[in-house]
């Protein structure tokens, strides 16, 4: 079976943000959600040069760069929220499965939105996570 490409990235996402998940109870078991994320966001630094380097950053235009603007106020919004869920008592395995419903959103809104479609298949797929979600959280 072949694989498409997007598919070995959405895998590193998988397991970068499996990870991520037990670091950030780790962090918030001797931090605020405030200082967690200034150092979540040092991260982010620290990675940046090896994503992104010798592209100049504003040869995009003003609406791409607003987008992206927009959706790091609401990655950092989110992250957040997370980290102050788990820093209030929270258990990662909880807070984190629950916290990654926010697909839902997506798949709901991006029929209208962005004009893409949802198979049946992708939609009971979508309600099966939510399924597992209400489990693990129960």
């Amino acid at each position: 079976m072949h694989l498409p490409p997007w598919f070995w990235m959405a895998a590193v996402v998988i397991i970068s943000w499996g990870i991520v998940g037990l670091l950030q109870k780790l962090s918030t078991n001797h931090l605020p959600a405030d200082s967690a994320l200034i150092w979540l966001v040092v991260g982010f630094l620290l990675l940046e040069p090896l994503m992104y380097p010798g592209k100049a950053l504003f040869h995009y235009s003003l609406r791409s760069l607003t987008w992206a603007v927009l959706s790091g106020i609401f990655n950092a919004l989110g992250a957040w929220a997370l980290l102050a869920a788990m820093y209030r008592g929270g258990k990662a395995s909880i807070v984190s499965p629950l916290t990654a419903l926010y697909p839902l959103i997506v798949a709901l809104v991006a029929p209208v939105l962005l004009h893409e479609s949802i198979t049946l298949l992708q939609g009971l797929g979508v309600a099966c996570a939510l399924i597992a979600v209400v489990l693990l959280s129960t």
